[in-house]
């Protein structure tokens, strides 16, 4: 039954090549809104959070703040509303999940850049 899954996801799906990130990465992804008849794009751009999953079902989580409230979403890779994503500076973090990072306020929210 695994070998099915896999043989679908590899063969029906359509994948995109969107640049490598991860954790601690801030992002401006490029997404596709349908609003009636009409269709615009908009942006979301935020520290990478977490990426999650594999193959068809892989996720990942942005936060950004808006005035003084936090703001997450979560994006699917194969969203097909997905148009770009650009990687607009990576972050130097330890870990894999940075949840630590929504109780940060001020100076202790800035994620240092890593030296490429």
């Amino acid at each position: 039954m695994a070998n099915l899954v896999d043989f679908v996801n590899n063969e029906l799906s359509t994948k995109k090549d969107f640049p490598e990130f991860g954790a601690g990465d801030t992002i401006t992804v490029y997404y596709e809104i349908k609003e009636g008849e009409k269709t615009r794009t908009q942006f979301f751009k935020g520290v990478v959070i977490q990426r999650k999953g594999a193959g068809l079902t892989e996720t990942f989580t942005i936060r950004k703040m808006s005035g003084a409230v936090g703001v997450e979403r979560i994006f699917p890779v194969n969203m097909p509303a997905l148009q770009k994503i650009e990687v607009n500076q990576k972050g130097k973090v330890r870990r894999a999940r940075i949840f630590y990072f929504r109780e940060l306020t001020g100076k202790k929210a800035k994620i240092k850049e890593r030296r490429r």
